[in-house]
């Protein structure tokens, strides 16, 4: 969540964030006016309080009539401490009711707008020219017998697949690469668990405006995540670190797609269930953007193994979800379709989720602050449109990147 002193001292820097994402600004005031109303109301139930024990006391000193005075009025005033204290906890559940509501503040260098407003940051790399007609993923992949979405849908519904043969290589490979190199650059390698409880779905701001993508488990009452981010943004709720940490979580993702009817129904570019190798970092908050930029600078990295043209782009305000600050995106150029896809996005985060969760540091006074934290992807299911359609000959072979060769024990063509 935003910190409540920066609305204090600054409303208008919430206002025109909640302007630049296109949300109600008018949370901002009733934010303002409840927390006005529990700062009084904590300031009287303590008053009342402190007269409580003076007049205590008083009793344990009195005898006879005095004493029954005092108790009577003491019994009065008892009475109004739990009025007040009904009041301040009130109070207080309204102030995280409409605080919860608030995303994120977002970059003042992060362009304003809808899905469609993003700055094109840089572009890497040429679309390929292809002598023949070329393909698109589904069919080069069902030639190869790589994708099977027909026995997908049979067995799970619509949007589910099987990934076999070569397919299944292919992901493990990607995934394995990437988490080669994110070990390599200091990331401690987890496989995370893929049902949370609300709390830490809720905690990394998941649970707002877009929360009839995620599946819950009634019953249970536990959520299936939709990113390793939500497991690993929860591993230290509650405590305090002794430094940054840098997580690379392997786990498999599920999300509902609702509102996506009609759109990418064909092949595994939009689907319900997927596996990713997710880069998580807790970093003091005047390090966040550099982090940022390094976290951009491993996917890229990534990218660049799997020999694909690409661009990054700078997320519009509208578009940034709950918890992020500022989000760049990689996306690649997809041949049988024509323009790019996002295949990585890396969001800062700030504080916005190390404050709902309570995951703190000790600054260099032993003091303990809200930590920063951030995500952003090395690799999913998703990358294999990207390798399928860029990489594919005449013959609907498909030749493998060479960076991929040693993690699919040297296979050089798809065929």
């Amino acid at each position: 969540m935003i910190d409540l002193k920066v609305l204090r001292e600054n409303p208008e820097i919430v206002r025109a964030s909640q302007r630049a994402r296109g949300e109600d600004e008018g949370v901002v005031d009733s934010l303002l006016s409840a927390d006005e109303r529990r700062r009084t109301a904590i300031s009287r139930a303590d008053t009342l309080r402190a007269e409580q024990k003076v007049l205590g006391k008083e009793v344990g000193k009195a005898k006879g009539d005095d004493r029954a005075a005092l108790l009577v009025k003491a019994k009065d005033l008892a009475a109004e401490v739990k009025a007040a204290e009904a009041e301040q906890q009130a109070t207080v559940e309204l102030v995280n009711e409409l605080l919860v509501k608030i995303p994120n503040l977002v970059h003042p260098d992060a362009p304003v707008g809808g899905e469609d407003d993003f700055v094109v940051v840089k572009t890497v790399g040429e679309p390929r020219t292809f002598g023949f007609e070329p393909l698109d993923h589904l069919d080069l992949g069902t030639r190869l017998g790589a994708i099977d979405m027909e026995r997908g849908a049979k067995v799970s519904g619509s949007r589910f697949y099987f990934l076999k043969g070569v397919g299944a290589q292919l992901e493990l490979a990607l995934l394995n690469m990437a988490a080669q190199q994110a070990t390599a650059n200091g990331f401690q390698l987890m496989i995370t668990p893929t049902l949370v409880r609300p709390e830490i779905m809720a905690g990394t701001g998941f649970l707002g405006a877009h929360s009839s993508e995620i599946y819950h488990l009634p019953g249970d009452d536990l959520y299936l995540v939709g990113t390793s981010e939500v497991p690993l943004a929860g591993y230290h709720a509650d405590e305090i670190l002794d430094g940054e940490k840098r997580y690379a979580g392997w786990s498999s993702c599920y999300r509902r797609e609702a509102g996506s009817y009609g759109k990418d129904t064909r092949g595994i570019i939009r689907v319900h269930q997927f596996n990713k190798v997710e880069m998580f970092s807790y970093v003091r908050p005047e390090d966040a953007e550099a982090e940022h930029a390094r976290l951009l600078g491993w996917e890229e990295e990534m990218l660049a193994k799997i020999e694909v043209p690409y661009r990054v782009i700078d997320t519009a305000t509208g578009d940034l979800g709950m918890s992020a600050y500022r989000k760049f995106d990689c996306e690649a150029w997809v041949p049988s379709q024509g323009r790019y896809r996002e295949l990585t996005s890396t969001s800062n985060c700030t504080t916005f989720q190390a404050r709902r969760l309570n995951v703190r540091y000790r600054d260099e006074n032993g003091k303990t602050q809200i930590a920063a934290t951030l995500n952003g992807t090395l690799a999913t299911t998703r990358w294999i449109v990207a390798i399928l359609e860029n990489h594919q000959q005449e013959d609907g072979s498909v030749v493998v990147p060479a960076a991929l060769r040693p993690f699919m024990g040297g296979l050089e063509v798809l065929r």
